[in-house]
């Protein structure tokens, strides 16, 4: 056995054995935690899959903005008053769901290595068309995502939207319009505010960068943004800043900003290129990169307000 093959194996058995611990876990916070090393485990497996774009995608949410987001949800739900003793199901439904989980695996072991060798696949293809004159991007995934996907691709980004407005949607009418609770106390501590000066800076900076070189590299809109929403609620969490009124125009725009250009340019495609969502050959790239901008500010903001909650003012229900 080389080598690299015990360490793939190792790698396995650690994800499987922080999934465990992250079911068993009973105290919230644990299980958080177990979740959070979970994302990072299966960013280095996706990494090791030779899929950076993915791994990129589930360190930043996987690892990062859903950890943080479960943190707050599971603060606002006060779990620690709830008997979890008694939320704990029957045996009969926790042998049935270890049973269907176990099938669903071994389904899915059967159909992966009843794939033929080598696997069908249109890589070739993509990458061609991706360097070719109705894309001009070095990066596969940025040409299949902008130009083979690119209705669905805006529709992702419509449904961050959707998410947030539900989520202010159940703030209580008193509050309807004022700003989300603060991330954390009046007075944090000095090294989290240490932190966040000296990180924030920093990690914007990478995620403005892991925007830009998507066209040609791994990266791109969705790991810049979340890299970006991080940062901010770092900065957020040190009080270096406040959370914005959701009644405030720029952060309105700001949210439908990505999908409102991006459906712009589908439509001018149809006049210009032939065809709803084409690119003209000529300006393909500087297009694609002209909505990936938006996108990022979009993605970063939904992604931070999903955290921050519905508004909140002091004395309503």
């Amino acid at each position: 056995m080389s080598i690299q093959t015990f360490l793939d194996i190792a790698l396995a058995l650690l994800v499987i054995g922080v999934a465990v611990w992250t079911i068993v876990a009973r105290d919230l916070f644990v299980a958080v935690v177990a979740y959070v090393v979970y994302g990072l485990f299966l960013a280095l497996v996706w990494i090791r899959m030779y899929a950076p774009d993915v791994a990129l995608t589930e360190a930043a949410v996987g690892g990062g903005v859903t950890g943080v987001l479960l943190v707050a949800a599971g603060k606002r739900l006060d779990m620690s008053a709830i008997d979890i003793d008694r939320q704990k199901p029957s045996t009969t439904l926790a042998i049935l769901a270890a049973g269907c989980s176990i099938l669903l695996a071994g389904v899915l072991m059967i159909v992966i290595l009843s794939l033929p060798a080598p696997a069908p696949t249109l890589a070739p293809q993509a990458a061609a068309a991706a360097s070719g004159p109705g894309a001009g991007l070095g990066n596969p995934i940025t040409a299949v995502l902008m130009s083979y996907r690119s209705f669905d691709t805006m529709l992702e980004k419509v449904v961050l939207i959707l998410a947030v407005v539900g989520v202010w949607s159940v703030g209580a009418d008193q509050a309807w319009g004022a700003a989300p609770a603060p991330f954390g106390p009046d007075r944090p501590y000095d090294a989290l505010v240490f932190l966040a000066k000296a990180l924030a800076p920093v990690g914007a900076i990478i995620g403005f960068h892991i925007f830009w070189t998507g066209a040609d590299a791994p990266g791109g809109a969705f790991q810049g943004g979340a890299l970006l929403a991080a940062m901010w609620m770092v900065a957020l969490m040190g009080r270096l800043i406040e959370l914005p009124r959701i009644d405030a125009r720029w952060l309105r725009l700001a949210l439908v900003a990505g999908p409102a250009v991006f459906l712009a340019v589908g439509i001018a495609g149809a006049m210009l290129a032939g065809s709803f969502f084409a690119y003209p050959s000529a300006f393909a790239k500087p297009l694609i990169l002209s909505i990936e901008a938006f996108m990022v500010l979009s993605i970063a903001v939904a992604l931070t307000m999903l955290v921050a909650g519905p508004p909140y003012r002091k004395g309503a229900p």
